[in-house]
């Protein structure tokens, strides 16, 4: 053994920051390995060809294909990943905007009631006609039944 060597293991400390220093570097190769990858099939600009290639390049020779990819493509690589990032943030952003905005299209059943009270004072609408949309507006299905009244006169 080289005198390397025998300091690594005379001292257990640096023995064991060694054997941790060589596992994370592994652990971040494979994490290195399937950014590749996973960028080689979520690139929309790479044709289905280019796609093999690149990930027969990868899995036949692994290091050497990380290499050559990140040296070619990485530029692009946390691009791809930054817009992908927004595309997901600004689809769940006017999901929330929908899902919110839901309960102000509608109006709720007071306001329904309202109206139907301000319709019936007008004259526009009986009695009997206000009873029966408000007896709909309070089961529940009002947004069909506030509308439906005034086609009485």
């Amino acid at each position: 053994m080289s005198a390397q060597n025998y300091l690594a293991y005379d001292f257990p400390l640096l023995s064991a920051f060694w054997s941790m220093l060589w596992f994370f570097l592994w652990i971040m190769w494979f994490v290195l390995l399937f950014r590749v990858v996973l960028d080689i099939f979520r690139d929309d600009s790479l044709s289905g060809g280019a796609k093999a290639g690149w990930l027969a390049f990868c899995v036949l020779l692994p290091f050497l294909g990380v290499f050559v990819y990140v040296l070619a493509r990485g530029r692009n690589m946390g691009r791809r990943e930054t817009d992908r990032a927004r595309a997901q943030q600004h689809a769940f952003d006017s999901y929330v905007r929908e899902t919110a905005r839901g309960g102000e299209d509608r109006p709720s059943s007071v306001d329904e009631l309202a109206r139907l009270s301000e319709i019936r004072t007008r004259g526009d609408i009986t009695d009997e006609e206000f009873r029966r949309a408000k007896e709909l507006v309070l089961s529940g299905s009002g947004a069909s039944a506030a509308g439906t009244p005034t086609s009485g006169r």
